[in-house]
């Protein structure tokens, strides 16, 4: 993982710089989700984090809250927009959460606390429920700015994502692994998928990376709206990453509207996670409620139809929960 960056950036990451900034920032991460007292009170609510509203996260995980009410006896689901990966996993470490939605490469990281990558402990109370859909890099650019190739990227203004989130993350890989670094760019902005459509319908940018389900709603937005061109990542620059999480893939053609042709990029798994604090049966109820329902989640959006049981286990970074271990072992993936 890259080093944190510096340069021409607008909204960037600031690092704390003494111990009371430290001590206020583990106090802000413990409030970043807008949860009422009796939701944290009640150990039968299943706190979902997701990410941002616009994004593929957020409908799948209103889905499974709807499942889980109709499912779990007992129990209440309610779902939460969040910054995505890194802050949902570091919520889930202090029990801020029952399940979360995350990129694999932010879980492995999480797992050895990588500080770089918004982790300044291993999250060892993590734990797995199931791998899901992969997520796709999509970078995009308007026509107008002329950018074509990742080398294009020079000088332009891009949208990275929302600040450490498994989006940033991943366009720090990107760029690496491209020869080059967020001071090559003419301005760097750190938004979520919603506040960066808008700046781009706007002018104010020449193009957005957004890690992200195929099909989401961000970018099928805005090829409706304007002329643009996704711009490839081919796979030796996949390769280059020198990460597993990372593999080449293609965007099929067709996938949103003036987008004839394949586009080379890289996927990366999402994962369902929760941790220790979660008791047995009712992570067993949750992992059994997701594969007794894929059509379901399949209608909230298109690109939960790449969930499936037999990969549910492909690739996990951190060991699974008892409960979900108990369902594999049930339909006998695991003895």
């Amino acid at each position: 993982m890259s080093s944190p960056v510096t340069g021409n950036q607008a909204n960037a990451p600031s690092q704390p710089a003494n111990r009371p900034v430290k001590r206020l920032a583990r106090l802000t991460a413990a409030a970043l989700l807008s949860l009422s007292t009796a939701a944290l009170a009640t150990p039968d609510t299943i706190n979902i984090l997701t990410g941002g509203t616009s994004g593929v996260y957020y409908p799948i995980g209103n889905e499974l809250a709807q499942l889980y009410n109709q499912r779990i006896a007992g129990s209440t689901s309610v779902v939460h927009a969040t910054k995505a990966s890194v802050e949902n996993l570091n919520l889930l470490q202090i029990a801020r959460g029952q399940l979360a939605f995350a990129l694999g490469d932010a879980v492995a990281d999480a797992w050895q606390g990588k500080q770089e990558a918004g982790f300044r402990a291993p999250r060892d109370r993590l734990r797995a429920i199931a791998a899901i859909y992969p997520n796709y890099i999509q970078l995009v650019a308007t026509r107008q700015s002329g950018i074509t190739t990742l080398d294009g990227l020079k000088g332009k203004r891009i949208s990275v994502g929302a600040p450490r989130s498994g989006t940033e993350l991943n366009a720090r890989e990107i760029l690496q692994a491209a020869g080059l670094s967020y001071e090559d760019m003419g301005k760097v902005v750190f938004k979520p998928y919603a506040e960066s459509l808008e700046l781009i319908k706007r002018g104010q940018l020449d193009a957005i990376l957004q890690s992200a389900g195929l099909g989401m709603a961000a970018i099928r937005e805005l090829t409706e709206a304007m002329p643009i061109t996704f711009v490839p990542i081919p796979a030796e620059v996949v390769e280059k990453i020198g990460n597993s999480a990372y593999q080449p893939r293609l965007i099929p053609g067709g996938t949103y509207a003036g987008q004839s042709r394949n586009v080379p990029t890289a996927a990366i798994a999402n994962i369902l996670v929760s941790q220790i604090k979660v008791p047995d049966d009712v992570a067993y109820q949750m992992t059994k409620a997701i594969f007794d329902n894929l059509d379901n989640l399949a209608e909230a959006h298109p690109a939960a139809n790449a969930i499936k049981l037999r990969t549910a286990l492909e690739g996990l970074p951190i060991p699974l929960h008892p409960g979900a271990e108990r369902f594999y072992k049930e339909v006998g993936m695991l003895r």
